[in-house]
């Protein structure tokens, strides 16, 4: 959150990230950009801990990857289209008509 609370009054989930990044910036400030560039590591963690790009993307890739086995591997004993379309319930009028006469 924008204030540096939690939801529950404590610090947010980032502030050991947020930590860690001004720390770096004070041991590197003497640097210049030299020392920026030593603190890229804990500025992608940080940026990663607030808005998880990466770990959307990762997602994003296994879901696919997931998604395109799938399509190559059929399941074999998956309905054929005449079954999902009637629901087993067409073509079957004799098995309704021995229910109805029960």
């Amino acid at each position: 959150m924008a204030s540096g609370y939690g939801l529950n009054g404590g610090p947010s989930r980032c502030f050991a990230f947020w930590q860690e990044l001004l720390g770096c910036y004070v041991v590197n400030a003497g640097e210049g950009e030299a020392g920026k560039k030593k603190c890229l590591p804990a500025l992608d963690d940080y940026y990663e801990c607030l808005h998880h790009k990466k770990e959307i993307l990762r997602t994003k890739k296994m879901q696919a990857a997931y998604r395109r086995a799938e399509a190559t591997h059929p399941r074999e004993n998956a309905p054929k289209a005449e079954e999902i379309r009637s629901l087993g319930l067409l073509g079957k009028e004799d098995v309704t008509a021995s229910v109805l006469k029960s």
